[in-house]
C-alpha cells in the first residue's frame, strides 16, 4: 500500500487587518517535504504519527509539504493557490495511491475561496479518483458543510481545547483510514448543524464529561466509528460558520444522521451551562486583587494571536497602569520595533518606549512608557502544546511601574510560563499574570495559578458572540436568537 500525506494550516479571522501571505507560511516551520522527520511543533504532529504508523504497517509514504501560518486575516489568493499547486503537483507525481491523509485546519479562507479545505480536497479527489481513500484531520475550530463531506471519506477533529490531542486524533484517523482502504469498513458521514456560535473549554464540566463519553461510544464496538464536535470559529464570516456535530458510521447512513442529531441535541441542551461569560478587564483585576495570596492568571482573550488578533493591544496593560497595580506580568506583546529599541539600548538601560497599538483600531492606542530593560535575547522561545519549542524571535523583558512585560518579534499567543521565565522573569512572586491567549495557555499555566480568569477588553477581538458584525453569514444562531430553529 502507498500513503500520500501533507499539511496546510491557518485559521482565518476575516475581521483581522493582518494579511496572511507568503512569509506567514514560509517560516521556520515550513517544510517542502520531510516535515514528519523533525521535532513536533504543530502542523507536523499528525504527519509524524502517520509516518510512524505507516512504516510499522509496511506502507510506503510519499510526503508533500508541511505549512502552517499564525492565524490572521484573509490568505492572499496567490499564496493559497501556490501552496495548493505544490501539493497537487506532488500528488500527480506520486502515481498510484491507496490513501491520502491531510492535516488541515478547517477555517482557512483566502481571497476568492471561502473554504480552502473543501477546495483543496476537491482537487485532490479529481487527481486520485473515486477509489483512493481520503482522510482529513481538522482543528475543532473549523467550518464544516457538505462540500468537504462530499469529497473526503473520513474527517476526524480534535476533541480537546486546548488542543492536547492532535496526535491521538491522528492515530484515530489512520486506524479508520487503513480499515477503510482494506475494505473492512465503509465509512458514512453525517453532519448536524447546532446553529450555535460560541466557545467551549473542554477541561471544564459539563463538556469534559461529554468528550469522555464521546470517546467511550467510539470504543463501544458498535457501528459508530467516530464522533467529532466542531466548535466552529466565530470570527470567520463565511456562509457555513458555526458549531457542528459530525458522526461516522460503518455503512449506515440513518444511524450516522441519528447519532449526529443525538449528540448535537446534548450540546444544545447544555448551552446555558457552557455559556461563556468573559469578565471586563476591571472585574478580572478586582477579583485577582481580592485574593490575599497566590497568583491569578488572567487570559486576555480579546488579544489572542491564535484567534487572529495582533497581540499588541494595550487595553489591559493600560488599566493595570491606571490602577497602580504592581507585582504583575503581562505577555506576549508583539512589537518588533519596541524590541529593536530595547536591544539597542541594552540590559539595565532606562528609556522612553512607545509600546503597542500599531495595527489599527483592533490594537488600541499606543502607550508611551518609561521602562527599565531587564533582559534581551536574539531568539526567545516557549514550549508549545506539542512539547516542542516555538520561536518568539528577538525578545525583551521590560518593567514599568512594577509591571513586567514580555515583548516578542514573532507574533505568538502565550502557551507556557517559560515565555516569561525563559527571559528570567519570575512568576511565583506575581499577584497577576496576564496572558494574551484564549485557552491554549491553560495546560501550562493552570498548575501554577491559584485562580484562572478570562477577560475581554472592549478593544480587540469582539467576545460578544451575539454582536459579531457578520456580512456574509446571515442565518439565525444562538445566542443572538434564543431558538434559531
Amino acid at each position: 500500500m502507498r500513503l500520500f500525506m501533507a499539511a496546510l494550516q491557518t485559521e482565518t479571522n476575516t475581521f483581522s487587518p493582518l494579511p496572511t501571505g507568503d512569509s506567514a507560511f514560509h517560516n521556520d516551520r515550513f517544510h517542502r517535504t520531510g516535515g514528519s522527520l523533525v521535532e513536533p511543533v504543530w502542523a507536523n504532529i499528525p504527519l509524524i504519527e502517520w509516518r510512524r504508523l505507516a512504516e510499522a504497517a509496511g506502507i510506503e509514504v510519499v510526503e508533500s509539504l508541511c505549512a502552517n501560518a499564525q492565524p490572521a486575516g484573509l490568505t492572499v489568493r496567490a499564496t493559497y493557490e501556490a501552496l495548493r499547486a505544490a501539493i497537487l503537483a506532488d500528488l500527480s507525481a506520486a502515481g498510484g495511491l491507496d490513501m491520502v491523509l491531510l492535516n488541515l485546519h478547517g477555517a482557512m479562507v483566502a481571497d476568492g475561496y471561502d473554504d480552502c479545505e473543501a477546495d483543496l480536497v476537491r482537487n485532490v479527489r479529481a487527481i486520485v479518483g473515486p477509489d483512493c481513500l481520503i482522510g482529513v484531520e481538522l482543528d475543532l475550530h473549523c467550518h464544516l458543510d457538505d462540500r468537504l463531506l462530499s469529497t473526503a471519506d473520513l474527517i476526524v477533529l480534535y476533541k480537546e481545547y486546548p488542543h492536547t490531542d492532535m496526535a491521538d486524533r491522528a492515530r484515530d484517523l489512520f486506524a479508520l483510514a487503513l480499515r477503510a482502504a482494506r475494505r473492512e469498513i465503509r465509512p458514512i458521514m453525517a453532519l448536524h448543524d447546532l446553529r450555535m456560535i460560541s466557545m467551549w473549554h473542554t477541561p471544564k464540566e459539563p463538556i469534559k464529561s461529554l468528550i469522555a463519553e464521546m470517546i467511550e461510544e467510539e470504543k463501544g464496538g458498535s457501528k459508530i466509528l467516530s464522533l467529532s464536535f466542531g466548535h466552529g470559529f466565530a470570527w470567520g464570516d463565511v456562509p457555513h460558520v458555526g458549531a457542528k456535530m459530525l458522526a461516522i458510521t460503518d455503512d449506515d447512513a440513518a444511524l450516522a444522521e441519528a447519532t449526529a442529531r443525538r449528540w448535537g441535541q446534548r450540546i444544545w441542551d447544555m448551552r446555558e451551562a457552557t455559556r461563556l461569560h468573559p469578565e471586563t478587564t476591571d472585574a478580572a483585576i478586582d477579583a485577582a486583587l481580592s485574593v490575599p495570596a497566590g497568583t491569578t492568571v488572567i487570559a486576555e482573550t480579546s488579544d489572542n494571536a491564535g484567534g487572529g488578533a495582533p497581540s499588541d493591544c494595550t487595553a489591559v496593560l493600560a488599566r493595570l497602569l491606571a490602577r497602580g497595580v504592581r507585582e504583575a506580568a503581562i505577555g506576549i506583546f508583539w512589537d518588533p520595533i519596541a524590541v529593536s529599541f530595547c536591544r539597542e539600548a541594552g540590559v539595565g538601560a532606562r528609556l522612553p518606549l512607545r509600546l503597542g497599538g500599531k495595527c489599527g483600531a483592533i490594537s488600541g492606542d499606543p502607550l508611551d512608557l518609561d521602562v527599565v530593560i531587564h533582559a534581551v535575547t536574539d531568539d526567545a522561545s516557549q514550549t508549545s502544546l506539542s512539547g516542542g519549542r516555538v520561536s518568539l524571535g528577538p525578545a525583551a523583558w521590560i518593567e514599568v511601574a512594577g509591571i513586567h512585560i514580555i515583548l516578542g518579534s514573532i507574533r505568538q499567543q502565550c502557551f507556557n510560563p517559560d515565555a516569561f521565565t525563559g527571559l528570567g522573569c519570575r512568576l511565583d512572586d506575581k499577584r497577576i499574570v496576564v496572558v494574551k491567549s484564549s485557552q491554549h495557555f491553560y495546560a501550562g499555566f493552570a498548575p501554577i495559578a491559584r485562580d484562572v480568569r478570562y477577560c475581554a477588553a472592549e478593544t480587540g477581538i469582539l467576545r460578544d458572540f451575539a454582536s459579531i458584525p457578520f456580512q456574509v453569514f446571515n442565518r439565525p444562531y444562538w445566542p443572538k436568537v434564543e431558538n434559531p430553529a
